[in-house]
């Protein structure tokens, strides 16, 4: 059994919750066998069950946060310009880079975020509109001498344009507010490759150089020192030598971690 069939379990599509299994049924473990696993599972390698089920929106991730940051802690004595902050100031930093690299870890090409653009799926626009007008004389002269008047004065319309401020549908969420993280292939992480297509007749793909075949792009460091830079000040040289490394590192291990508690899984469910 891998971890990506974990999450079936957690949301299944019948309302059957038995041992039952039909004939078609690939997978003959049960509910209870799963959790079974699950539980041994995160004896052995708790930090990465708990990221994945975190990367998934099956577990809070406070806890995996946590983990993250504790195993920071272990690590911070590596990067001088870390290791030698005030203690409370450590905690904070090493919080929000652990925080952010689980937002790195947990991103996929379905992940979504605030739109750059507007803040609720409207945006303010200046437009011009021409609008008429008749002049206050013409007017008073109508209702004045309306009786003794046979023939009607002519009106005196104008006409001018007019700008206004108004709210429109903003067109890079299309009103959701909320925008897909996937790249300009589209998730799959390959794009077509026309030179090739053309010499051998047939459609051709190469990974995708934008996001380098993930098929989403990664984390800005550069939004994870923006937070930092509230609670420490330090310069971008030093962020990028000592900050920068240990956010990679982090990432990393979380991917190091899933390994490891799929192999564990695996070891545990094999018949």
């Amino acid at each position: 059994m891998r971890l990506a069939d974990l999450p079936k379990y957690f949301s299944p599509k019948s309302i059957v919750l038995s041992d039952v299994r039909t004939v078609k049924a690939v997978d003959s473990l049960s509910v209870t066998d799963v959790m079974t696993s699950i539980s041994l599972v995160t004896r052995k390698g708790r930090m990465g069950i708990e990221l994945f089920l975190a990367k998934h929106s099956i577990n809070h991730p406070s806890e995996a946060i946590e983990s993250l940051y504790q195993y920071a802690l272990t690590q911070a004595y590596q990067y001088k310009a870390i290791d030698k902050l005030n203690e409370d100031v450590k905690v904070n930093v090493l919080h929000i880079i652990a925080n952010y690299a689980f937002q790195d870890y947990a991103r996929s090409a379905a992940s979504q975020k605030a739109c750059p653009d507007c803040s609720n799926g409207f945006i303010e626009v200046d437009v011009f509109t021409t609008k008429s007008y008749t002049s206050k004389s013409v007017k008073e002269l109508e209702r004045n001498f309306k009786n003794e008047l046979k023939v009607k004065p002519q009106n005196k319309t104008s006409y001018r344009e007019v700008r206004e401020t108004t709210r429109v549908v903003c067109p890079t969420c299309k009103g959701k507010a909320e925008i897909r993280l996937a790249c300009r292939c589209h998730g799959r992480g390959q794009v077509l490759d026309k030179k090739e297509s053309e010499k051998q007749g047939m459609s051709v793909f190469k990974p995708c150089n934008q996001c380098s075949g993930r098929g989403y792009p990664r984390l800005k460091f550069s939004e994870v020192l923006e937070q930092v830079q509230m609670v420490v000040s330090v310069s971008k040289t030093v962020a990028y030598s000592n900050y920068k490394p240990l956010f990679e590192h982090l990432v990393e291990e979380c991917f190091k971690e899933e390994s490891l508690s799929e192999k564990i899984l695996q070891e545990v469910t094999i018949r």
